[in-house]
């Protein structure tokens, strides 16, 4: 992603305080593509207080559950930020606003898709944000990209991302875009 660095942890990688977003789109909507949408998404990132510090790459995919709708195009970012994860997921929120994100069918095709992974070790559930997200480790889609980035990270109920893509379940056909 253009004037982000591709940063990738050391040795102890500070992982036990990474703070990691996914990011989704399959509706282009008035970009020319799905990448173009994405990066425009970032470029909002800083604005809001959230600087990307490691980036993974493009992840095509079909659209889940419903593989009739457009491919999706994902990846996964490790950011700092001073915001807690309610304060976030609103900064994200204003983000996929300002994107135009429309919210309509759940998994319906949208213009852009942002999803808190993880907020440095905060597992269970925080006032309904429940974290790390709920269903990630089982999406090759978000542990493919993750493993890309932060192969090491451990998930509070077992696995690193690498190998928890190894063992997704769901958008097994995901792979990186060359």
């Amino acid at each position: 992603m253009e004037g982000i660095p591709d940063i990738r942890p050391g040795a102890d990688g500070g992982l036990d305080q990474a703070v990691f977003v996914a990011l989704g789109c399959n509706d282009k909507g008035v970009w020319s593509d799905c990448r173009e949408a994405l990066e425009a998404a970032l470029a909002r990132f800083r604005p809001e207080g959230i600087d990307v510090v490691a980036r993974s790459s493009w992840w095509r995919s079909q659209a889940w559950p419903d593989p009739d709708d457009p491919p999706f195009l994902n990846g996964v970012v490790q950011v700092t930020t001073a915001l807690e994860p309610h304060a976030l997921m609103e900064a994200l929120g204003r983000i996929e606003d300002a994107m135009g994100r429309v919210r309509g069918a759940r998994n319906a095709p949208r213009t852009l898709d942002l999803d808190l992974i993880a907020h440095g070790r905060r597992a269970g559930d925080f006032d309904g944000l429940i974290l790390p997200h709920p269903r990630a480790a089982e999406r090759l889609f978000v542990m493919g990209p993750l493993a890309e980035i932060a192969p090491g990270w451990v998930h509070p109920a077992g696995g690193t991302a690498s190998q928890l893509a190894k063992t997704a379940s769901v958008g097994t056909d995901a792979r990186p875009m060359s």
